[in-house]
């Protein structure tokens, strides 16, 4: 009747944080194999520098510094929203160390594709630019990349947070 909780096993998506420096970064990827207490995980380690820009420039609430000090898969959506840096993330995790998370595939495939499409990059550039043409050009070609993504969950998360931004007019 009732689906049993997931395990941790190859194949399964998870979510894991990394201490980089005062904050964390955040990881997400497919678990490559389990031994005991330790799990392989091959995926993306994301930094929200932009994010952390905006906490040292004391242009951001508590909610942001909490993000940055307890990244979860629910909230890193809004640390998305600036620029990032990422790279290839393969490592093995440390059960008694490292937080690891089972993420659902539609979170997965929203984190992944909001990361590979360079979408904080396209909302940023939005979001740093004085209102004018330059602005509107530069949500006409956000607007083209949201048209263009296939995902369909990825491109109604990507809508809810243009909206909530007021990005979109």
């Amino acid at each position: 009747m009732f689906g049993k909780k997931p395990t941790l096993k190859e194949g399964i998506h998870v979510f894991s944080v990394k201490k980089n420096g005062d904050f964390n970064d955040f990881v997400f990827g497919v678990v490559t194999g389990v031994e005991g207490r330790k799990v392989g995980v091959n995926g993306i380690i994301v930094n929200p520098v932009g994010l952390k820009n905006k906490i040292k420039q004391g242009k951001t609430g508590r909610r942001s510094l909490e993000i940055l000090q307890n990244p979860t898969p629910d909230n890193v959506v809004l640390a998305l929203v600036y620029r990032v840096e990422h790279e290839n993330f393969t490592k093995v995790l440390d059960l008694d160390k490292d937080k690891c998370n089972i993420l659902p595939p539609k979170i997965y495939t929203i984190l992944d594709g909001w990361v590979r499409e360079s979408l904080p990059e396209f909302i940023n550039t939005v979001l740093s630019l004085p209102s004018g043409s330059e602005r509107d050009e530069a949500k006409r070609v956000l607007k083209q990349k949201m048209d263009s993504l296939v995902d369909k969950n990825l491109k109604r998360t990507l809508y809810s947070v243009c909206r909530s931004l007021k990005i979109l007019n």
